[in-house]
């Protein structure tokens, strides 16, 4: 069974610094795409920020120059560092990964439990 597991939310202040991360877990062949996404009260799951097997990374424009994704592919994770945080920035914060569980399967979709990060003075 695949399984991401989310840490590292919490409460900070605005202007303030979280480092998030995920691990994927489980039996399964490879996994491609890993990235972020984030959803607050009253709103639609918005994509943060992904990071391809290829090494190309993606930003949302509202958190281009703030956060910075990373992924160390042997250990199967991945990080988001997220530097000068706004209040806007609160919200539950998903792990996505594109898992393939076998080399000839095509890739699904997996999501982490979430992890509240809430950004308040």
């Amino acid at each position: 069974q695949v399984q991401l597991v989310e840490s590292g939310g919490g409460l900070v202040q605005p202007g303030g610094s979280l480092r998030l991360s995920c691990a994927a877990s489980g039996s399964f062949s490879s996994i491609n795409t890993m990235g972020w996404y984030r959803q607050a009260p009253g709103k639609q799951r918005e994509l943060v920020s992904t990071f391809t097997s290829g090494r190309i990374t993606h930003y949302a424009d509202s958190v281009k120059g703030r956060f910075t994704i990373s992924r160390d592919v042997a250990k199967n994770m991945v990080y988001l560092q997220m530097n000068s945080l706004k209040p806007e920035d609160t919200a539950v914060y998903y792990c996505n990964a594109q898992i393939k569980k076998y080399f000839y399967s095509v890739a699904d979709d997996y999501w982490g439990q979430g992890t509240q990060v809430t950004v308040s003075s």
